[in-house]
Parts: C-alpha cells; sequence; structure tokens
C-alpha cells in the first residue's frame, strides 16, 4: 500500500509552488471574468482599453499603450475596431499632428461600467469573501513582491545598458 501524499501544510514554503498557484487562480480568475464580459460583448482587450480610458482620458496612443504593457502597434488594431464601434474617439491634440487625445463615447463609457461592475461582481463574490485579516496580510504580501518585482525589472535593465 502506498503512502499518503502529504497534506499541504506538509510541504513547507516552496515559493515555485505558491507561483503556479498564483498563475493558476490569475488564469480562472481571468477566465470566469473574460465569460462574464463575453457576455456583454466585450474582450479582455477590449476591456482593458476601456476600463484604462475610464481612468484618464486624453491619453495619446503611446500612453494608452503603456499603461496596457503592450506596444503601439498592438493597440492600433484594437483602437481602430473600438473607434469604429462608436466606443472611443480620437481627438486632435493642438500643436500635436502625429498624435491623437483617446475619449470614452457615452457607448464606451456605458459599457466600461458594466464591465467594472462585472468584475467587481466577480472580485467581491471571491476575493472580497476572504476575513478582513486575510485581506490585510495579502496586500501586504502582494506589495512586498511587487517592490521585489520592480527591483529586479530595474536590475535586468540596468544590465542591459552596459
Amino acid at each position: 500500500m502506498s503512502s499518503p501524499s502529504p497534506a499541504p501544510a506538509d510541504l513547507g514554503s516552496d515559493p515555485l509552488r505558491i507561483w503556479f498557484r498564483v498563475i493558476r487562480l490569475h488564469r480562472r480568475a481571468l477566465n470566469t471574468v473574460a465569460s462574464e464580459l463575453k457576455a456583454l460583448g466585450l474582450s479582455i482587450p477590449q476591456f482593458d482599453l476601456l476600463s484604462t480610458l475610464t481612468e484618464r482620458e486624453g491619453l495619446s496612443q503611446q500612453e494608452l499603450a503603456e499603461r496596457l504593457y503592450v506596444t503601439k502597434g498592438n493597440v492600433s488594431g484594437l483602437l481602430d475596431r473600438m473607434v469604429e464601434a462608436d466606443l472611443v474617439e480620437r481627438r486632435s491634440i493642438p500643436g500635436d499632428r502625429r498624435s491623437n487625445a483617446l475619449y470614452l463615447t457615452k457607448k464606451g463609457r456605458d459599457l466600461a461600467e458594466k464591465g467594472i461592475a462585472a468584475q467587481r461582481a466577480y472580485v467581491h463574490r471571491t476575493l472580497g469573501s476572504l476575513p478582513e485579516q486575510d485581506l490585510a496580510d495579502l496586500e501586504r504580501i502582494v506589495l512586498a513582491w511587487r517592490e521585489r518585482a520592480r527591483a529586479e525589472e530595474e536590475a535586468a535593465l540596468a544590465a542591459m545598458r552596459r
């Protein structure tokens, strides 16, 4: 007879195991939210673009791409389709003939708000149902992890410049 698998507590704190759990949780959450957004007629990239513009309108395409962590070229086709669908509009920037400022249309803002509400409801049902102390601990851990990731990124960039 084989011995039973060790309980999770018996495995110790293995950062790689935790990393895979975070990745799998991210996929599960993203798939669920993507399904809810699809019911609204939105893809994840469309929602990312709209929700980013709810935070700050008047961005250039380059600024939007930076906020979405994609290239300007990656956002170009998506933006064209969203302008065509009357969700986003381009406005001229005085004194800059090469760039446009991006703004939500009423239709785009309404759709973004529905998507944000769907995302908020999912987060409330899942993460929001955890005890307050667990949420505080998780936030502290995520912020510490983010700082280490930023430092790693900066070190990598500095090494490439050498």
